[in-house]
């Protein structure tokens, strides 16, 4: 989801740079150039952005969501660290964005309301075991939970083992939201629990959310339930 901060950016840039499929979304102006590339090479996209940059041209780096949650801006700043001494003198603004997580919970009601931490499953950048470590140790604290990255076909099985490994630390009734492509033609929001999720249904633009033992949630008839953490730690009315 764009703020107008960023359609604003996105249509003064000379060149835009990121992954096809982001590009894809942003219209294209007269003049402006697009620079596509693949979604597992961020360090050269930042690059070649910067290289651009260098020479005077207006860049805009295109990321999904917000680009400093699990996107583009990290990888621009790692690059700046390690790349040409020039390149941190570059004006340089990271622009924010609507991240799928907060989007995803404005659907579901308020289960952000309390304290939570997002994750991502993808093993890229990280090994496995660091990301199950991580969310049972999320869990065990009393955090609600935001995964990115949930599956994909190269990674199909690790939301289900992801799942396995909360099931002993977690209830069973513990509430599990899986809010796909939120904002577009073909949204989907579900709410299960931890005990009947099928972590079938996820896929890389699947947003979960697993609650906490605090999450609460609110039935209606014949309508997606709404999902809320209270504010207030112990808190039961």
């Amino acid at each position: 989801m764009q703020t107008p901060q960023a359609t604003a950016a996105l249509a003064a840039a000379m060149d835009l740079v990121g992954y096809a499929t982001y590009l894809d979304r942003v219209p294209l102006r007269p003049g402006q150039v697009r620079h596509a590339s693949d979604n597992r090479v961020e360090l050269d996209r930042a690059r070649h952005a910067l290289t651009l940059a260098a020479t005077g041209r207006e860049v805009a780096v295109v990321s999904s969501g917000d680009p400093g949650v699990f996107a583009m801006a990290s990888a621009v700043f790692e690059a700046v660290e390690h790349g040409e001494p020039a390149w941190r003198a570059l004006d340089i603004t990271v622009v924010p964005g609507v991240s799928a997580v907060l989007a995803a919970a404005a659907r579901l009601g308020a289960p952000l309301g309390h304290d939570f931490c997002v994750l991502s499953l993808s093993d890229n950048l990280k090994p496995f075991e660091v990301v199950l470590a991580r969310l049972v140790a999320a869990a065990s604290a009393g955090f609600v939970i935001a995964l990115y990255n949930a599956a994909s076909r190269a990674r199909p099985w690790q939301f289900g083992a992801a799942l396995d490994e909360l099931r002993p630390v977690l209830p069973g009734a513990t509430p599990v939201a899986l809010a796909t492509a939120i904002s577009r033609a073909d949204e989907r929001v579900e709410v299960a629990t931890l005990s009947n999720v099928d972590p079938a249904r996820a896929d890389m633009r699947t947003l979960v959310l697993i609650g906490s033992a605090a999450t609460r949630r609110i039935e209606r008839d014949g309508r997606a339930p709404w999902l809320y953490t209270p504010r207030s730690h112990g808190a039961t009315t």
